[in-house]
């Protein structure tokens, strides 16, 4: 099993990433694949509700001049999926938000390729505006029919400086848990 993980922050070694390190951490030590991938400095393109994909149905996005369409492949090969975001004004990064719109697109479009695969939205935050981000990753695992994977508390972490989170005693703790808890889930799914 393998799950795969956006990191939204345009820091590679960001909080963001440091909360995602965490859960990835926990299912590494249930015997589950990782990969974090980094995002978030990458440009890349929104959706332009062109409906190609809705033609082609090739898996793929018409959109070819960025890295989308790799990263839309693992995430389909993937059995569960966490999607990592800073808060930026109450929401997530421009990286995080073409991922899901273009990925939710073009997995509806092929007959629901993230069906029933594990999902949870993993957030760094400063101070405010955590849950909106985090409720803005999740509605991509709603409609895609995915199932969303929750810990003792919302999968955030509160810090400023790259690495603070790490002093953010409950937010480490609800991503460790949120590991062991998308762990027991896949193995569950397998059986």
């Amino acid at each position: 099993m393998k799950v795969v993980a956006f990191n939204g922050s345009p820091r590679k070694k960001g909080n963001t990433y440091h909360l995602l390190r965490a859960a990835c951490d926990e299912l590494e030590q249930e015997g589950i694949e990782t990969e974090i991938i980094h995002i978030g400095a990458t440009k890349v393109n929104g959706c332009i509700a062109c409906n190609r994909c809705f033609e082609t149905k090739d898996r793929r996005c018409i959109l070819d001049d960025d890295p989308m369409n790799e990263w839309m492949a693992k995430m389909f090969a993937a059995d569960g999926i966490l999607i990592g975001s800073p808060t930026y004004f109450a929401d997530v990064s421009t990286a995080t938000k073409a991922l899901i719109d273009r990925a939710g697109y073009v997995g509806l479009a092929n007959d629901g390729l993230l069906r029933r695969k594990a999902g949870a939205a993993v957030v760094a935050v400063r101070r405010a505006g955590a849950i909106h981000a985090y409720d803005t990753i999740n509605h991509l695992f709603g409609i895609s029919e995915m199932v969303t994977v929750g810990s003792t508390y919302w999968n955030l972490g509160v810090g400023l400086a790259p690495g603070d989170v790490d002093d953010d005693e409950e937010g480490i703790v609800t991503m460790e848990n949120l590991g062991r808890n998308m762990a027991w889930l896949l193995k569950k799914i397998q059986e």
